[in-house]
């Protein structure tokens, strides 16, 4: 599926119609893993990218990759 949205020109070419869609593809699936709205594994398909790089994404910008709080940790720890 496609979806178009519109975007100025001069933006489009500085940075290049590839790396607009790349960049676009990403901040979405991005957005949509740190919602909850997919998982890590979904989120690395809809980038575009193997879980490993959509990992590699999430740590740059500082996106919990294991969402346990401090109770469910220590409970984890305690077995």
């Amino acid at each position: 599926m496609q979806i178009a949205i519109e975007l100025p020109e001069d933006f489009v070419h500085f940075q290049g119609e590839r790396a607009v869609q790349q960049d676009v593809r990403l901040s979405y699936s991005l957005w949509l893993f740190q919602t909850g709205r997919v998982t890590l594994a979904k989120g690395a398909q809809v980038a575009g990218l193997d879980i490993y790089d959509f990992m590699t994404a999430c740590k740059e910008r500082r996106i919990p990759i294991i969402a346990l709080s401090e109770n469910d940790l220590l409970a984890e720890i305690d077995g």
